[in-house]
């Protein structure tokens, strides 16, 4: 009988002809029941492919990450399934497992909404019900056009297919869809989904392709699993930074404008001067000066620093001003490089570490624009250390330490860690790629730093740390990022006289602790959910006079906590006092100060807070004094 290796060394013996489903049997019953596929000798297959004597054989359940891929692009399977039946004439694009769900794309006769959304859902059920089988076909190039014959799509796909290699085909019933698999083995595992919105794709994401409709969905092993997932969507929802940016008074995004560039209000714009305060006094406090460049640079500047060949896709287009080309800058480094080289630099100046609030310009597809989270005009935290090489693992400490302490201080102290390494489409020699990685690499392990090597992710001038925060749901987004480069002080042929009066080139460190800002606000508010910490709000006390009689007491109440530095409103209007709590909760706003008679004649307030509720009341003198220490203390 076969003898088939498990990952713990072990052995099962299995009859011959054996599939990795009845091995997965052999092993245990709850393990086949609980198995979506296989990998067998490295390679992942489908519960159905045979087994034979030395195969090295390990089965996947639902649960595991992959488990969950092959289930959710089997949901995806049963929605185009499902899809073709309703619509006939649709045409098929690609239908993948993504990050907590699936897609697939279709070419409909008609259009279609989210409102259509339950009928294609209860079409999925019946296919499910039916516990069709999954069966894998291969199909020479010709049979797969003869089978596809129609299917614009997927005949393009075909045609990229490397001369010699057969297709792969799945069929469930009467559909088939062209796909390497693998799959569960019938639609009867596809139980708890939920399809969740329905949007607009170009064909491969090229604007020169027809737009496609998307439906997205998402697939749990079980009923319990979809209804966690779904409450954590809406509570994503509520969080939206869209939404909440308008509810709040923070921003907008106006089509006359231009998509991806964010009008901030007042209160948004009182929130990024607090953040850029706050920015600047840790930066002067930790030895960086502050540098500023203008917004337009020749395209010279950018054919020297290498973006022009690297990045030019990323770049607007030049504009002709007296004969010269200009770009808006996509980057802040070759000007900061450039104010380097105004004059000689001696090795008793370095490091020297130059810092600005930099708004950068740079072409991102309509189709991946987000709110704030992805525009195309954005300031970023950005800085620039020029180091002896002596100096750069103290830097790049330096630089870990500082970041911490600003995401800290944030509310954020839980991340990913990643080092980048070199990408194929890169430039510099082996030995500084090489010396700049491990520099990453050792300064992480001296400040105790876990992090996950991401291969091949690394900037085309240098090596990278991204610093990845996690939000109060557990999301990760993207904000830092710390770089080491040997390129473009050579490129810029860059100086500083050295100890033995000879000219000697820096490093440079490219570094971002918040990322854009932009983004950072848009993480900050869905972290918070717009209920911000009293030392980040825009209006940190909003002062509710019960009746017209209390508005000079409330004036004097205003005048005492401003003048401890605190942003306070009165609200004037004549309306309930219900009423003006009510939207002062709308509005998130940390303190409510209620001012009437009682007030009055004690010299006190009543407190109600966002986060905790009534307070009682309160004296003023001990009011104002606590929350000017909540704020210096950044509670």
């Amino acid at each position: 009988m076969p003898s088939v290796r498990l990952p713990d060394s072990s052995t099962i013996e299995v009859p011959e002809g054996a599939t990795a489903m009845d091995a997965a049997a052999k092993i245990g019953s709850g393990l086949a029941k609980a198995a979506v596929a296989a990998r067998l000798n490295g390679e992942l297959v489908d519960l159905a492919s045979p087994v034979a004597d030395g195969d090295a054989l390990e089965i996947i359940t639902g649960s595991s990450e992959e488990g969950l891929e092959v289930l959710r692009h089997s949901a995806s399977h049963v929605l185009a399934d499902a899809v073709m039946e309703l619509y006939p004439g649709t045409q098929l694009g690609i239908g993948p497992a993504i990050a907590d769900g699936f897609y697939y794309d279709f070419l409909l006769p008609g259009s279609i909404s989210d409102s259509d959304l339950e009928r294609i859902e209860e079409k999925m059920r019946e296919i499910v019900k039916a516990k069709a089988p999954f069966q894998r076909t291969e199909l020479s190039r010709e049979e797969a056009r003869e089978r596809f014959a129609g299917q614009r799509f997927k005949l393009e796909l075909l045609g990229e297919l490397p001369e010699g290699e057969v297709a792969s085909a799945y069929t469930d019933r009467s559909f088939i869809d062209l796909c390497r698999g693998p799959h569960l083995p019938d639609t009867g595992g596809v139980k708890a989904f939920r399809l969740l919105s329905v949007a607009g794709a170009y064909w491969r994401g090229d604007e020169q392709n027809p737009m496609l409709t998307r439906i997205y969905g998402t697939a749990f092993p079980s009923k319990k699993e979809l209804e966690t997932h779904l409450e954590r969507l809406k509570e994503a929802e509520r969080r939206d930074h869209r939404a909440l940016g308008r509810q709040l008074d923070l921003f907008h995004i106006d089509d006359e404008v231009g998509a991806g560039l964010p009008l901030w209000h007042p209160k948004g714009a009182l929130l990024r001067k607090v953040i850029e305060d706050f920015w600047r006094d840790a930066h002067l406090a930790n030895g960086y000066e502050m540098v500023m460049i203008p917004h337009i640079a020749s395209v010279d500047l950018w054919k020297t620093s290498g973006h022009w060949d690297f990045y030019q896709e990323n770049m607007y287009s030049p504009m002709d001003i007296e004969g010269q080309e200009y770009i808006v800058k996509p980057m802040n480094c070759p000007g900061h490089i450039k104010i380097f080289k105004s004059r000689t630099r001696s090795y008793r100046e370095l490091p020297v570490r130059w810092a600005e609030l930099g708004t950068v310009y740079r072409f991102e597809r309509s189709g991946v624009l987000h709110g704030l989270l992805r525009v195309r005009g954005f300031t970023q935290d950005d800085a620039h250390i020029f180091c002896r090489p002596d100096q750069l693992q103290d830097e790049i400490k330096g630089v870990i330490r500082f970041v911490l302490f600003m995401l800290k201080t944030f509310g954020f102290d839980d991340y990913e860690v990643y080092l980048s390494t070199r990408p194929e489409k890169s430039v510099g020699d082996d030995a500084h790629w090489e010396q700049a990685t491990e520099a990453l690499r050792l300064a992480m392990e001296a400040e105790g730093l876990a992090y996950e090597l991401d291969p091949g992710e690394g900037v085309f001038y240098g090596p990278k740390i991204d610093i990845k925060i996690r939000d109060a749901l557990g999301r990760a987004w993207q904000c830092t990022t710390i770089q080491v480069d040997f390129n473009l002080p050579e490129r810029f042929d860059m100086a500083y006289v050295g100890e033995d009066n000879a000219e000697h080139r820096p490093i440079m460190i490219h570094r971002a602790l918040l990322g854009s800002l932009e983004r950072f606000i848009g993480c900050l508010v869905e972290h918070y959910a717009g209920a911000f910490p009293l030392w980040l709000a825009p209006v940190q006390a909003v002062i509710l006079p019960i009746a017209d009689r209390h508005l000079d007491y409330a004036g004097q109440l205003a005048e005492r906590l401003t003048a401890e530095g605190l942003r306070v409103e009165i609200d004037y209007r004549k309306e309930s006092i219900g009423r003006k709590v009510r939207d002062a909760e709308m509005d998130k706003v940390p303190y409510m100060l209620l001012v009437g008679d009682k007030e009055e004649d004690a010299g006190s307030v009543s407190v109600r807070s966002y986060a905790e509720g009534d307070l009682g009341p309160r004296p003023v003198e001990e009011l104002a004094s606590d929350m000017a220490r909540q704020v210096e203390e950044k509670r």
